[in-house]
């Protein structure tokens, strides 16, 4: 690749010293940032590519720590629902899933998230209908192809109904199967490089779907492979009551008692935590996926974002699944987490530049990749998002990040991933997004016919 210049732009590089610039550059070579300061950068003699970045702000490319990519092929179902309520509704449905609707569905979700500033994304699936094919194969090339930084979490549930879950029998898998699926997607798909494109976490779904066996089993096997651990916890009142009921345990307790915190795991929602599940989350630097937009959709509560940053905890931002997030946006992820974090605690309890910093660097340490991606510094990846803050819908509004986080969604001007152009002027460039489109409405339509 011939080198990139960024010039002439605002940049929030969000370093550990917050640096910014008012008027500066970022130059890439090799798919790696190679300079970043104030001023012109100085033009190279060779071939190069210039960004001109006059009226834009270039941030770190933002980090999704939680999605549900299958989803996208049932969004709108059961929008006025509980959780539970919710997942009884959807079970059926996703029982349908084949590895084509899997595919069309990720595919067209990683492009929307492309589009809305996302280089690197982290997918819990956890749905395998006995007859579905290779759902987690669909999965990965769908990010392959897309071309955005893909963290595939190989999902699994092994309580049905008979057993005390929620999923129906017919859509869980043995306890020993789920293990040695998990396994098998490890050796097929995950690359352990710095700069690697998918990588594998281990994810049983949540404590209601899965038994003691199965995570502990799983923590094992994650441990043992050198990846990732991640799960859904303490998302709703109801969760607390069903692992107080069975297991006489909070969600966050029980979780400890299984091996479930430490600095390789991240959970989602973590809603619910009393003072003392907050401080074991700190102490172990256990990561949290808030989902603002989807715990707003479901009602389930607000989430203690700045008690767990206060804590120590890393922090990272999640979309959900589509369908409890038809959106399903990141950049408007910074919004809604700052307002939901101030109405819980007021108007300090988050601030604009917070609010960025849990889009990027909180998210690379809630996956493991905060020396490498999350900021703009000499060395990291080239995973860059040049915001288009010059328009009607940003004028006045001096300061760029509060336009950024405040202001209406803006316009993508380029998405770089490794350095390669992935979005630009707004479009994605990987793949057509009228293939996508019609890619999906089939699946959806297919999948849904299944009910």
């Amino acid at each position: 690749m011939t080198p990139t210049i960024i010039d002439g732009a605002a940049i929030a590089t969000v370093d550990a010293a917050g640096t910014e610039h008012a008027f500066g550059h970022v130059v890439v070579e090799d798919g790696r940032i190679t300079a970043v300061g104030p001023g012109q950068a100085p033009r190279p003699t060779g071939p190069h590519t210039w960004v001109d970045g006059t009226g834009c702000l270039v941030t770190p490319g933002l980090v999704n720590t939680h999605h549900h990519l299958y989803q996208w092929a049932t969004r709108g179902i059961a929008p006025d629902a509980t959780l539970f309520e919710w997942l009884t509704t959807l079970y059926p449905v996703w029982r349908g899933l084949d590895a084509d609707i899997t595919h069309a569905a990720a595919a067209a979700g990683l492009a929307r998230l492309a589009t809305t500033g996302c280089t690197t994304a982290a997918d819990h699936h956890y749905v395998f209908p006995r007859e579905g094919g290779d759902q987690f194969a669909a999965l990965v090339d769908a990010g392959r192809r897309i071309g955005i930084r893909l963290h595939a979490v190989r999902g699994s549930m092994d309580r049905g109904r008979s057993q005390g879950g929620l999923p129906p029998d017919n859509l869980v898998e043995e306890t020993e199967a789920a293990l040695i699926g998990t396994e098998q997607a490890i050796a097929e798909h995950h690359d352990p490089a710095p700069d690697a494109l998918v990588k594998v976490a281990v994810g049983p779904c949540s404590p209601f779907s899965v038994s003691r066996e199965l995570m502990t089993g799983a923590a094992d096997l994650a441990r043992a492979r050198g990846v990732r651990l991640h799960t859904h916890l303490a998302e709703t009142v109801d969760e607390e009551e069903h692992c107080l009921s069975q297991f006489g345990r909070t969600p966050v307790e029980y979780a400890e008692d299984l091996g479930w915190l430490g600095d390789d795991v991240w959970l989602a929602h973590t809603v619910h935590l009393a003072p003392n599940a907050v401080r074991r989350m700190g102490a172990t630097r256990t990561g949290s996926a808030h989902c603002p937009s989807s715990n707003g959709r479901l009602g389930t509560g607000t989430a203690p974002v700045r008690d767990l940053l206060d804590a120590g905890a890393p922090v990272g931002l999640g979309v959900d699944g589509a369908a409890s997030n038809e959106s399903s946006g990141l950049v408007e992820e910074l919004h809604q987490a700052l307002l939901q974090a101030r109405q819980r605690g007021g108007p300090e309890a988050l601030d604009v530049r917070e609010a960025l910093w849990l889009g990027t660097m909180g998210g690379a340490r809630c996956l493991g990749r905060d020396g490498d991606i999350g900021s703009i510094e000499p060395g990291k990846l080239a995973d860059l998002a040049v915001w288009r803050l010059d328009g009607l819908d940003h004028a006045g509004i001096d300061d760029p990040v509060v336009a950024l986080v405040l202001g209406p969604l803006p316009r993508l001007g380029l998405l770089l991933v490794g350095g390669r152009t992935v979005v630009d002027d707004g479009g994605l460039r990987t793949a057509s997004t009228a293939d996508l489109a019609r890619d999906l409405r089939a699946a959806a339509k297919r999948l849904k016919g299944t009910r």
